[in-house]
């Protein structure tokens, strides 16, 4: 019997997603072995309370899983380390870092310098966190290229939608000229349930309850999460560079119901937009704002956790993408879309 060789996964974070993903990992540990030809491990997974743990023959990842569900943490003592995620990410063993970290939205750190750290290493990396697409996309996409490594972020908006990987391999020769859409799940929602009469109370311990309503949702609402996301797309889409300090507009903090009741007079609902458009200097200009959408439209139609990207282009015009009521399952797909990509180039 030939052994498959291994490919060595870190694990940087270790949330619901991050455990969505080991689920799927372990759910399909054969079929990857028998399609790509290789044995995927996971070397390392750093948390922020649960503990790290190291193993470079491999952990026992449905191990791992019960741990969590059983003791809120890893109980296996031979793996637990002491190692912080920086040193994990300088000195483990591993093949292919993926960053899944918690966002900071004003930084993008510390998952730049964890992906930085990986590349330094001649290491590929993946992240779901959108940071460091927002904040330092083309630096890092140059170092990547630099040191021959592979460096994939599917998961950085919309989840495990692709939309990266379907611009890059099926837009070919297309130039994107505007992206647009609904990229925050949390003010769509909240907008469309304040228009169907509910209570703003009741909607966000709905929304917490249902778990894509954070504890503090000042983020989403305010517009920062959406601001960081036309800031990825319109990186890596539209080679922009810039950062998500530079979109203009707002989010839904000022929108009153007496707003909303008086667009759907003139037959129209508010939903929070994002776009990006070159200017005649060439330089891409950002925005996020409510605004009001005609009912017949396709963008009125964006209900509830669903969200939408519209990519025009010179050759194809204008292709839209839609994330129907994405759970976390889909989020760890774009993680796993990507490990198979590095499998596969």
């Amino acid at each position: 019997v030939v052994m498959a060789p291994t490919k060595k996964l870190a694990l940087l974070g270790f949330g619901n997603a991050g455990q969505a993903f080991a689920r799927m990992l372990l759910q399909k540990h054969e079929d990857i072995k028998q399609l790509y030809g290789y044995d995927v491990v996971v070397t390392a997974i750093a948390t922020n309370s649960k503990g790290n743990l190291v193993d470079e023959n491999g952990i026992d990842l449905k191990e791992a899983l019960n741990d969590i569900e059983e003791c809120g943490k890893f109980c296996n003592e031979s793996q637990l380390t002491n190692m912080t995620t920086l040193e994990i990410a300088r000195e483990a063993d591993y093949d292919v870092l993926v960053e899944m970290t918690p966002l900071n939205i004003f930084t993008g750190q510390p998952a730049i310098e964890h992906i930085e750290t990986a590349f330094d290493r001649k290491k590929d990396a993946i992240t779901a966190n959108k940071g460091p697409i927002a904040w330092k996309f083309k630096f890092l996409r140059d170092r990547a290229k630099e040191q021959g490594v592979k460096f994939y972020y599917e998961t950085t908006v919309m989840d495990g939608t692709p939309v990266f990987n379907f611009a890059e391999k099926t837009l070919q020769m297309a130039k994107v000229t505007e992206v647009s859409g609904i990229l925050n799940s949390t003010t769509n929602f909240i907008l469309e349930e304040l228009a169907a009469g509910a209570d703003y109370d009741d909607i966000m311990a709905r929304g917490r309850e249902m778990g894509f309503i954070e504890a503090d949702p000042a983020m989403d609402i305010e517009g920062y999460d959406a601001a960081a996301k036309i800031t990825a797309l319109l990186n890596v889409l539209m080679d922009a560079g810039i950062t998500p300090d530079m979109v203009e507009g707002k989010g839904i903090e000022d929108i009153t119901i007496e707003d909303i009741n008086e667009a759907a007079e003139r037959g129209n609902v508010i939903k929070l937009l994002c776009k990006g458009t070159r200017d005649e200097e060439g330089n891409v200009k950002a925005s996020v704002k409510p605004e009001e959408v005609p009912k017949g439209d396709m963008l009125a139609s964006i209900d509830s956790t669903t969200s939408v990207v519209s990519i025009t282009t010179d050759l194809m015009k204008t292709v839209s993408v839609v994330e129907h009521q994405p759970e976390i399952e889909q989020t760890a797909y774009g993680v796993f879309g990507d490990v198979l990509r590095v499998l596969s180039e």
